[in-house]
């Protein structure tokens, strides 16, 4: 009878250590609620739009970085403008909030009587920011301090960056595109999307069928040349307009129709040689500002025995986040590369500042040998990252001490501000995930993102990267359906 009693004994013993402890209701209901996300997800995910295609997600708990969800986590995949979200850690860690880009005017002649004697100097250190009007601001400081007269030439200076204006794997047909600009220590951008490198181009329809198009740039530059070969037509004929550049040059192409009642067609097109259009910019302020010049204008570095006459500062970082992040401007991420390079590595070139991103992200805890690096934007199709990799990397910034100004950076879903939504303005208004998914959006051909955090409950981290599909339109539903259902999780748990 006691033997008998002992067996059981023992038995009833490994039984309870088999089966879970009786105070395990919660983590009973957190797998069931876990449980019916995977089922939602798994749902949308067997949308025929992705048929053949890769879907990458992985969805982390932002206070543990507990795996949620998980789906082709593993696996590389391109993240398009999701590589931004490097860019921007990385930059924000290794220069600092508060870190502004300097330009300079500087002689290497005397101030006389009113005369400037010898070469003005205009020395960009990577500015993204200037406009015509700081350029004026340059030039009325310039008068302040008395020149009145420059008896030398106007020489600018974009050697603070090497010479590769173009990351390495840039289409050749996105070139004289605004998102494809060249990086160049100095350059100039037409308004307050600070896209550098670029000019605003309007072609207004004539008053009458068969007059030429009204064509105007913005900023007007004298070294940039338009042909203008397009004409107006009547409103019930087909019309087509194209804006270009030649490559090669400076010379922007407008050919095509436009409908008499047509209000405008207007591009931001990729200047070819961004310094030497700064450089115009420059002149022409002098001349506004009532200062003769009448030397020539060339592109040299800048003498080591020159005086510095005036500095002009960039607003912070932090202030540039938003409409590099907010807007996702390619321009700004490749001069982050460059400009971290120039200030870790003392060298302003791709190689440098992707080495700088490497070991921060190895510093962050990600293991930089499952990924390929090529830019700072995203833009290359040769880039790869683990959805796991890119959740993980989020969850960690967060101790971050400019976690803040990053996490203000990325865009709002559904908020109208175009500065606040940026690329989510449209998107999700009106569902769970308006107001409340901050994230970080991605396109390129055949690949989608979106990665950022759910601001609901307490909060989760997620990254979505679709890869490899054919149908193109509609595709960013599938993310969008996605956040919502993380909203209604994270608000549920």
């Amino acid at each position: 009878m006691k033997q008998t009693f002992k067996t059981a004994l023992v038995l009833l013993l490994l039984i309870l250590l088999i089966l879970p402890p009786l105070s395990s209701n919660q983590d009973v209901s957190a797998n069931k609620t876990n449980s019916n996300l995977s089922t939602e997800l798994n749902e949308i995910l067997s949308d025929e739009r992705l048929d053949g295609a890769i879907a990458g997600i992985s969805v982390r708990s932002a206070n543990s970085g507990e795996l949620i969800y998980e789906n082709y986590s593993e696996t590389r995949l391109t993240p398009a403008s999701n590589m931004k979200l490097f860019t921007a850690g990385a930059a924000l860690e290794t220069l600092g909030a508060d870190y502004r880009f300097t330009t300079e005017l500087l002689t290497d002649g005397v101030v006389k009587n009113k005369f400037l004697k010898g070469n003005l100097y205009l020395k960009g250190k990577g500015d993204p920011t200037l406009l015509k009007e700081d350029f004026d601001e340059l030039a009325n400081s310039l008068k302040e301090k008395g020149v009145h007269k420059i008896k030398g030439d106007l020489i600018g200076d974009n050697s603070w960056y090497e010479d590769e204006a173009l990351s390495q794997d840039l289409s050749w047909s996105d070139e004289d595109n605004y998102y494809g600009a060249k990086v160049s220590a100095l350059t100039a951008s037409p308004n307050e999307d600070y896209d550098a490198g670029t000019v605003i181009v309007e072609a207004y329809p004539g008053k009458h069928p068969g007059d030429p198009v009204d064509v105007r740039l913005s900023p007007s530059s004298d070294v940039i040349e338009v042909q203008n070969r397009a004409k107006t037509v009547s409103a019930d004929e087909d019309a087509e307009l194209s804006i270009t550049r030649k490559h090669g040059s400076n010379t922007i192409l407008v050919e095509g129709e436009i409908s008499v009642d047509a209000t405008r067609k207007r591009e931001w097109i990729a200047v070819w040689n961004p310094a030497e259009y700064a450089l115009s910019l420059m002149k022409q302020a002098l001349k506004e500002a009532g200062i003769q010049f009448k030397g020539d204008m060339a592109l040299h570095k800048t003498p080591d025995d020159t005086t510095l006459l005036i500095e002009k500062k960039s607003m912070p970082l932090s202030e540039l986040l938003i409409p590099f992040m907010k807007l996702s401007n390619n321009g700004h991420a490749e001069l982050l590369v460059k400009e971290m390079g120039k200030i870790k590595k003392k060298e302003g070139s791709w190689d440098a500042g992707l080495e700088v991103m490497n070991d921060f992200l190895e510093e962050v805890g990600l293991d930089t040998d499952e990924m390929r690096l090529r830019d700072g934007s995203g833009i290359s199709h040769v880039s790869l990252i683990k959805p796991n990799q890119l959740s993980d990397y989020l969850y960690r910034i967060q101790t971050k001490r400019w976690f803040e100004a990053f996490h203000y950076s990325l865009p709002v879903a559904g908020d109208a501000d175009r500065f606040e939504g940026g690329t989510l303005r449209y998107r999700m208004r009106d569902t769970a995930a308006e107001q409340i998914v901050h994230a970080k959006t991605g396109s390129l051909t055949g690949v989608s993102s979106l990665s950022g955090y759910v601001e609901q409950g307490n909060g989760l981290v997620f990254s979505i990267m679709l890869n490899q599909y054919v149908e193109e339109d509609d595709i960013k539903d599938i993310e969008d359906e996605v956040a919502v259902v993380l909203a209604t999780y994270a608000e549920e748990k």
